[in-house]
């Protein structure tokens, strides 16, 4: 399991909705928070 970084869900890693920054894959809970990432990844890695 992942952990979805904007909301701190648990998310399965065969989740359709995922994400890569720097090289690493992030998982989303829902479409929402991964708009939320895409537009500031840099909020959600530090």
């Amino acid at each position: 399991m992942a952990v979805d970084p904007v909301c701190g869900m648990k998310v399965k890693e065969d989740t359709p909705l995922k994400s890569v920054y720097k090289g690493k894959t992030y998982y989303f809970c829902n479409s929402s928070c991964k708009e939320s990432f895409d537009r500031n990844p840099i909020k959600y890695t530090r």
